[in-house]
C-alpha cells in the first residue's frame, strides 16, 4: 500500500498534553516496534482543544517535534472532531461541542493547522478530519449553517496562502456521522453545493475543503461503500482521508433463526454509558429503515415480533479484523470493499484505523495489550 497508513491516537484516554506524550510513550511506540520496528510510522494524532492550544505557545513544542522525530512517529493526520476530554466518564452528545457555527471550533481547527505545519517535514501533504457541522437534531437554523461555511471557508483561504508561502498542502475533510446533520454522503455532496461552493473561489474549496470517509458509518446507514465513493468523485469532492473502521451487525440471518433472542442479549452488552452508539434497523423486506441515536433505546422498544428478518446496524467501532462472534457479525466485508473501490478509482487518500472504542469493549472482545490488538488491525489491513 503506498497511501500514508497509521492509527488514531484518540483512543488513548487522557485530554492534557502531558498524558499525550505519555500515551504516545507506552502505545504507539509499542506499536510501531510491531508493524515498523526500522521505518516510521503514520499516527493520527489526536490532541484535544486545550492540550493543542498550549503545545502551540509552549516552549515544549521543539521538544515534543524532536521526539516524534526521533521516535519515527509521522502525524500524517489529525482528528478534530473530538474538542474536549474524549474519555471522560459519559461523552455522549458532547462530542459534537463546540459546533462549526461556533467561532470555538474554527480556533481549534486552526491550532491544528498551525502545529501540523510545524511537525511535519517539509511539504508532506496532511488532513484534519472534523465534525459533520453539528448533531442533527433539533435541526440547525439557516443562520449557523451560514456562519459555519464561512468559518470553514476563511480556514480553506488560510490553507491556501499556507500552501502558496510554503508548498505544504493541508486539507479539512468533514466526516459524516449517523445521527448528524451531515450523516450520508448526499448531504455531504448538498452542502458542498448549497453553501461552500457557491461563495465563489470553487478551485480553492475544492482543494482544502475534503470528505473524511468513515467506513463505519456509512455501513451504519446501509450506504454501499462503492455508492458512497463514486458519489464522492462524481461531485468533484476529494476524500482526503479514509477512517478505517467497523460496525457491530446483527444480521437478518440471525434475527430470522431461533438465535433472536440470545443475540440481542449480546447486543446488549454494547450499550454501555461512554459514547453514542446510533443504531439502524433495517425492515424485513429491507425497504426502510428505523434510526435510533443510542443502542439502548433500540433495545428498550424491540419488539420480539416485529425484529424477525431485520437487521440490526450499531455505531460501535469494533477490531477491524473481526467478522463475526458468537451471534453477531461486523462489517468487516464493508472495509474490504472500500478499499477495492479506493483502488479502483485511484484514489489518493490516507487511511487512518480508528477503533477507539477498545476501552469499552465487552471483556470477550478485550485483549491483554493494547498496542498489539492495534498492530493486529494495521497488519490485517496492510495483507487485503
Amino acid at each position: 500500500m503506498d497511501q500514508p497508513l497509521g492509527y488514531c491516537t484518540n483512543v488513548h484516554a487522557g485530554a492534557d498534553l502531558q498524558t499525550t506524550r505519555q500515551n504516545l510513550q507506552q502505545h504507539a511506540l509499542g506499536v510501531k516496534q510491531i508493524v515498523s520496528p526500522e521505518a516510521p510510522m503514520g499516527i493520527g494524532l489526536w490532541l484535544s482543544a486545550s492540550a493543542a492550544a498550549k503545545l502551540r505557545q509552549d516552549e515544549q513544542f521543539d521538544d515534543f517535534r524532536d521526539w516524534l522525530i526521533e521516535s519515527g512517529l509521522v502525524p500524517y493526520t489529525m482528528n478534530g472532531f473530538p474538542f474536549g476530554d474524549f474519555h471522560q466518564e459519559i461523552v455522549k452528545h458532547d462530542v459534537y461541542q463546540p459546533t462549526w457555527a461556533e467561532a470555538a471550533r474554527q480556533a481549534y481547527t486552526a491550532d491544528l493547522i498551525n502545529l501540523l505545519d510545524r511537525l511535519l517535514p517539509a511539504e508532506q501533504e496532511a488532513t484534519i478530519s472534523t465534525l459533520p457541522i453539528c448533531w442533527g437534531t433539533p435541526a440547525p437554523a439557516e443562520a449557523a449553517l451560514q456562519q459555519a461555511a464561512q468559518y470553514l471557508l476563511e480556514l480553506a483561504e488560510q490553507l491556501r496562502q499556507l500552501e502558496e508561502e510554503s508548498g505544504r498542502c493541508i486539507s479539512i475533510c468533514l466526516e459524516p456521522e449517523p445521527g448528524c446533520y451531515l450523516d450520508r454522503s448526499e448531504d455531504i455532496v448538498n452542502f458542498f453545493q448549497s453553501y461552500l461552493l457557491p461563495a465563489g473561489n470553487e478551485e480553492t474549496t475544492r482543494r482544502y475543503l475534503r470528505v473524511c470517509h468513515d467506513v463505519c458509518h456509512a455501513a451504519v446507514m446501509f450506504e454501499p461503500q462503492a455508492d458512497v465513493l463514486n458519489r464522492y468523485v462524481k461531485a468533484g469532492l476529494q476524500v482526503g482521508k479514509v477512517q478505517v473502521s467497523s460496525a457491530v451487525i446483527l444480521p437478518r440471518e440471525v434475527t430470522s433463526s431461533s438465535q433472536l433472542a440470545p443475540a440481542l442479549e449480546q447486543l446488549a452488552g454494547f450499550a454501555e454509558d461512554r459514547y453514542l452508539h446510533q443504531t439502524v434497523v433495517q425492515s424485513s423486506d429491507g425497504s426502510s429503515t428505523r434510526f435510533y441515536e443510542d443502542l439502548h433505546i433500540a433495545l428498550d422498544e424491540i419488539d420480539l415480533s416485529k425484529a424477525v428478518g431485520t437487521e440490526w446496524r450499531v455505531h460501535f467501532h469494533v477490531p477491524i479484523y473481526l467478522e463475526t462472534f458468537a451471534h453477531l457479525h461486523t462489517s468487516r466485508a464493508d472495509v474490504e470493499a472500500c478499499l477495492a473501490t479506493c483502488q479502483q478509482l485511484d484514489l489518493k487518500t490516507s487511511f487512518e484505523v480508528e477503533t477507539y472504542a477498545w476501552g469499552v469493549l465487552p471483556a470477550e472482545l478485550q485483549v491483554p495489550e493494547l498496542a498489539t490488538g492495534i498492530a493486529r488491525e494495521i497488519e490485517w489491513f496492510k495483507q487485503l
